[in-house]
């Protein structure tokens, strides 16, 4: 429950107690942001003691009478307009006209209110005034947020990227002074390193690349019919010279399953579920891939004899640029991200990702999907 301040200036105590009585136990709900409101009240009679209160303290709503005795309403405006930035003003009046409105809107008031007025009548106003003010507080908050996150977004890339650039950038200086002597083949493995760095940037910016379309929703869908154990078998081959180079064995377990579907985005999901699981494998190591229906849900799961992961890796295991640092990865590459859109992807598709490990036993991943909703010709 989130509790807005209201200041009602009025000479006339019928009025004031009448401001009360209908808005002391009245509770706005603001559906938009799930966000209830009420109301502290506090009652003035003169334009100069409205000056003072709203000058020591401003008030998030300002019920305002035009005529008071000594300075007027819109008087009170103009001296404490320093201090009312972000005060809602309603003017209240009995001489409604349109030149009143025009000049209580020039000097700052959001609304307007004649009188005689109705607690309904007054109920309404301040239910509109109470969803401006928060809906521009979730505003403020998100920007805030959006700020924030632009700030890590930038921060922990700056991070990821300063090491092989550093890395690549050494081995230059080595090459450019001739550190090893004149015969190529004494650089062959810093140029192997080299590849390797750049191989480590180039996907993390594609990898970027992949997150800022789920999230902009600026990819287009082409949506068919996927069969999914074609669609394993393309994604094995790509691992499979680095499985075999290690001696790593690849199960897939994959009847007649098809799906409906963004082929790229299926790709996408069984390329990073399976390429972790290779990455992540010991040698000699398995991998089990199976892909089955059940129900409405095309389940993919991907079980590997890796270095595994304790429940509090776990737990950290999805977020963005997240990678488990320990003495058996450390010499992996990745970009922490691949796990993020993954989860991106379930989700789209109106899934899961769930995860069973344990460490030097292996992790298995699942998957579990539904079929996209087939639109006109892509979903935007």
């Amino acid at each position: 429950m989130t509790s807005l301040r209201i200041l009602g200036i009025d000479d006339e105590l019928g009025m004031r107690a009448g401001i009360e009585r209908a808005l002391e136990s009245f509770v706005v709900d603001i559906t938009d942001v799930g966000e209830q409101v009420d109301f502290v009240i506090e009652l003035a009679e003169t334009g100069e003691e409205a000056v003072k209160l709203i000058t020591e303290n401003p008030p998030d709503i300002l019920l305002l009478d035009y005529k008071l005795p000594g300075i007027n309403g819109l008087e009170v405006l103009d001296q404490t307009a320093e201090k009312t930035a972000d005060m809602l003003t309603i003017m209240i009046t009995a001489y409604a006209s349109i030149e009143t409105a025009i000049a209580a809107t020039k000097h700052g008031a959001y609304d307007f209110l004649p009188k005689p007025f109705t607690p309904a009548d007054l109920k309404h106003t301040v239910r509109k005034a109470a969803t401006r003010i928060i809906l521009a507080r979730k505003a403020r908050e998100l920007e805030a947020d959006k700020k924030r996150v632009r700030f890590e977004f930038i921060r922990v890339l700056g991070h990821e990227l300063k090491a092989p650039l550093s890395s690549i950038s050494s081995y230059l200086y080595i090459f450019k002074d001739h550190v090893m002597g004149e015969e190529m083949v004494a650089y062959d493995e810093m140029t192997e390193r080299c590849f390797i760095r750049l191989e480590q940037m180039r996907k993390l910016i594609v990898d970027l690349l992949d997150m800022t379309r789920l999230e902009s929703g600026e990819k287009n869908r082409t949506l068919v019919d996927i069969d999914m154990k074609q669609a394993s078998e393309d994604s094995v081959e790509l691992v499979r010279e680095e499985a075999e180079g290690r001696g790593i064995k690849i199960n897939l377990h994959c009847g007649d399953v098809t799906m409906v579907g963004d082929r790229m985005e299926v790709d996408m999901i069984l390329n990073n579920l399976i390429s972790n699981s290779v990455k992540y494998n010991h040698d000699e190591g398995t991998v089990d891939i199976a892909v089955n229906r059940l129900n409405d849900m095309v389940v993919v799961s991907v079980a590997d004899t890796g270095v595994g992961m304790t429940e509090e890796e776990r737990g950290k295991l999805f977020g963005e640029f997240v990678r488990i640092r320990n003495e058996k990865t450390r010499e992996i590459l990745g970009s922490g991200l691949g796990l993020s859109i993954l989860k991106r992807l379930a989700e789209l598709y109106g899934g899961v990702i769930e995860v069973e490990s344990e460490p030097d036993k292996g992790s298995t991943f699942t998957v579990k999907l539904k079929d996209a909703e087939k639109k006109a010709d892509c979903d935007e």
